[in-house]
């Protein structure tokens, strides 16, 4: 079982910047990319940025140049560093951690935290 818990979110300005992070923790699993989502109210979720266990990023259009995701060399923690945050990154964000145990990749999910960018 892995545990994946995020911390970070806030209210801040447009233009502001917040830095949120997530701990996946557990026993009898690699932690292979891990990665933060979003999801507003009345849309669908959507990918903000992806990280491999070897350092290889990913990041949507919409925040590319803004958002640095980033891990440490234990590979179980990521932060997403969000800079020039605009009133459309209002979201509850997510962590995701992808565990492979054997052949198995199973995907676990924060709680979420809130980021609300407000004028």
């Amino acid at each position: 079982q892995v545990q994946v818990v995020e911390s970070g979110g806030g209210l801040v300005q447009p233009g502001g910047s917040l830095r949120l992070s997530c701990v996946a923790s557990g026993s009898g699993f690699s932690i292979n990319t891990m990665g933060w989502y979003r999801q507003a109210p009345g849309k669908q979720r959507e990918l903000v940025a992806t990280i491999t266990a070897s350092g290889g990023t990913n990041y949507a259009d919409s925040v590319k140049g803004r958002f640095t995701i980033s891990r440490t060399i234990a590979k179980n923690t990521v932060y997403l560093q969000m800079n020039s945050l605009k009133p459309e990154d209002t979201a509850v964000y997510y962590c995701n951690a992808d565990a492979q145990s054997g052949r198995y990749v199973y995907k676990y999910w924060g709680q979420g935290t809130q980021v609300t960018v407000s004028s």
